[in-house]
Order: structure tokens, then C-alpha cells, then sequence
């Protein structure tokens, strides 16, 4: 049986020693039936896989989880130990990366934009290692704004997800579903990865608009301004955000980055109303059971996909640093089923999404975002 290796930064992390390798937070569940038959971690591959949280840690229910999940299936695979190292701040993302090379790594996911200039750093002082930087370009800029397709280091493979296509989809089908005619959003703070989320629900709610003939107005983001927590927390401010979007009467929100989805969580049940939550990087009603009476969708991104296939192709001579751009063509992207709104939404509602998403492929309805 496999084991994954996982250490948890707390400052001083180069005294952290293979042989002491603890955590104060629980990763996600590991598949007990994957890896060798016979229990022996002896490892059939020279591939060394290892991962870095942001600051959200491995069991966020989101992205960092996703890309958590995708390396440890790559490590089982490939009949090795993933060694994951969970940031608790900003502060800890080049002491980790440092303490991965130290470990022997051939190959390190890190997750999140936020990690951009710790990696490049990384990279370009240990280029025989191979990176995979996950929701960043890494050319030029730190927050994916300066996106030309080629990484400032050769030896970074950046996984982008062009979410604005999927969050149109989302928008669209909030649209189709208030009472109130009016939807809202609020996220972590102004990155383009967060904001890519606001622009495309944005875009689709008033796409449904426009050929519905429906007055939808969109609370939380006019496209270049909106409503922020200042992080990624689930914290009072967060619930605070949500509490004021919901009270300009918006019965659908959308909360984008990571655990901030629980003050919306929290400002639904203290509201009394009826309102739908949209949401993000998972499907949110599967990986957290308790939001299932207020998730109506989620917009997907393939990070678990894209990052299983980055740590695979480590294992020979092929690895391809290319950028990796999710779309819904690719199934890179896309909106989870409606669970328990089934019968909530229009019956129609399904075909027309499709016939949306159809669209947004072929190229006659436009969808815009930093990566297009």
C-alpha cells in the first residue's frame, strides 16, 4: 500500500526531515486500492512527484484539493510517494519550494497563482527539475494579467482553465432561475483568476437577458470593480460580503475563491431566504455534503485531470512545458449537474445550455476573459 508523504510548513522548514513528515491537516482520503497489489512501496519509477499548497491548504474543498488529488493518483500509478507540503501563508511559499529540492523532487505542482514567483524562483535557480504551475502563465507577470504563452522559466509547465466559459454557462442558468432578477457574485481578491469567474457569469446572465427578453442585473462586479473579502478565508469577512450582496436581494450568488463559499453558506441560513449558491473548481455539492440544499451548480475546472496528466508525462523524455488552457471544447471547463435543483429549474433549461455551450465552441457566441 502507498503512503503519501505530507509536510506541513510552519516556518522553520528546512529543520522538516523525510523521517518526520506530519501534518496538522487532513489531505484528502487516499484510494487504499491504488498502487502495487501486494502492498510493496517499491517504487517502479525515478519520478520523484511532489506538491505545494497555497495558502488554502489540501483540504479546501477546492482547487488545492483538486490538484492535491491528481498528483497522489499520478504517485500511485507510477508506484511512488507523493511528498505534499501545505502552506499556512504567503510567507512559507519559497521556504517550501526550498525544502522540496532538498527532498530530492524530479517533478513539483504548485498550486495557485499566488506560488508564481516563488516557482519561477525555484525553477530558474534548479532548472533540471520539472514544474507544473497551477492558474498562472508565469511570463512576466504574478497574476497571469501579461499572458503571451511561454513561460519566463523553460522548465515550467503552466495548467490555465478558461472558467469565463464555463461561469457564462452559470450565469446564464442563474439568470433563467431568479425570482428576483438579480444575481451576484463577490470573490477573494481582484485576481484575474478570480475575476475570470465574475466576467463570465456576468457575460452569460446578461447574454439570457438579451435573448430572453428578462431584466437580470448582476450585483458584485461591473466588470471592472466589485466585492471582495481581502482573502481566501472563511472568515467573518466573508460572511459579511455575502450578507451584503444577498441584501440587495440577489437569490443567486456566486462566491469565488476556495472556502470563502461557507460565509455564503452562512448568510443564506441567517437570511431565511430562498437563495441558490453557485459553486467553484469543484463540483461543491459532492465534495461538501453539508451546502447540498444550496448548491444549484458549480463551474468545474479539470485541475484533478490536467494535473494527474502533468506528473504522468515527468515519468520520460516527452514532458511538454506548453501552457495547458482548459476550455469547454476540451472538457477543460464545464458546470456540474443540478443535483437537488433539478426540479427547480425550467425544464428547458438543459437543451438551452447545451445549445449555449455548442456556441461558445463554434465561436458565435464570444466569451471573454484574459485568456482570450
Amino acid at each position: 500500500m502507498l503512503k503519501t508523504r505530507k509536510v506541513v510548513a510552519s516556518g522553520l522548514v528546512a529543520m522538516l526531515t523525510a523521517a518526520t513528515l506530519a501534518a496538522c491537516g487532513d489531505a484528502p482520503e487516499e484510494d487504499t486500492n491504488s498502487g502495487s497489489d501486494n502492498g510493496s512501496s517499491e517504487a517502479t519509477s525515478d519520478v520523484v512527484p511532489c506538491i505545494v499548497s497555497d495558502a488554502g491548504g489540501f483540504d479546501d474543498k477546492s482547487f488545492n484539493q483538486l490538484g492535491f488529488e491528481g498528483a497522489e493518483q499520478a504517485a500511485d500509478e507510477l508506484g511512488v510517494e507523493l511528498i505534499a507540503v501545505e502552506s499556512n501563508s504567503e510567507n512559507e511559499y519559497a521556504p517550501n519550494l526550498e525544502s522540496l529540492v532538498g527532498q530530492g523532487c524530479t517533478v513539483i505542482v504548485t498550486v495557485g497563482f499566488a506560488l508564481a514567483a516563488a516557482t519561477k524562483e525555484s525553477a530558474a535557480a534548479n532548472p533540471d527539475i520539472e514544474y507544473v504551475l497551477i492558474d498562472d502563465s508565469a511570463d512576466g507577470g504574478d497574476d497571469g494579467e501579461t499572458f503571451d504563452g511561454k513561460a519566463d522559466q523553460p522548465n515550467i509547465k503552466p495548467l490555465l482553465y478558461d472558467t469565463a466559459q464555463a461561469a457564462f454557462l452559470a450565469g446564464y442558468a442563474a439568470a433563467d432561475y431568479t425570482k428576483t432578477g438579480k444575481v451576484g457574485t463577490y470573490g477573494g481578491l481582484p485576481f484575474p483568476t478570480v475575476t475570470i469567474f465574475m466576467d463570465g457569469f456576468k457575460q452569460g446572465a446578461e447574454y439570457y437577458a438579451e435573448e430572453n427578453g428578462k431584466d437580470v442585473e448582476v450585483v458584485g462586479w461591473d466588470g471592472k470593480d466589485g466585492s471582495f473579502t481581502g482573502g481566501f478565508e472563511a472568515n467573518e469577512a466573508a460572511t459579511n460580503t455575502a450578507k451584503q450582496i444577498l441584501d440587495q436581494d440577489v437569490d443567486v450568488v456566486l462566491p469565488v475563491g476556495g472556502p470563502i463559499y461557507q460565509g455564503a453558506v452562512s448568510a443564506i441560513k441567517d437570511s431565511g431566504k430562498d437563495v441558490a449558491m453557485v459553486g467553484v473548481d469543484a463540483d461543491l455539492y459532492e465534495t461538501d455534503p453539508s451546502t447540498q440544499d444550496y448548491v444549484m451548480t458549480s463551474i468545474l475546472k479539470g485541475m484533478k485531470v490536467s494535473t494527474y496528466e502533468a506528473v504522468m508525462s515527468a515519468d520520460g523524455d516527452d514532458f511538454d512545458f506548453a501552457p495547458y488552457i482548459g476550455t469547454l471544447e476540451n472538457d477543460g471547463v464545464g458546470i456540474a449537474p443540478f443535483h437537488n435543483f433539478e426540479d427547480k429549474v425550467s425544464p428547458e433549461l438543459a437543451d438551452e445550455l447545451e445549445t449555449v455551450k455548442a456556441g461558445i465552441i463554434d465561436g458565435s457566441i464570444t466569451v471573454n476573459s484574459y485568456l482570450n
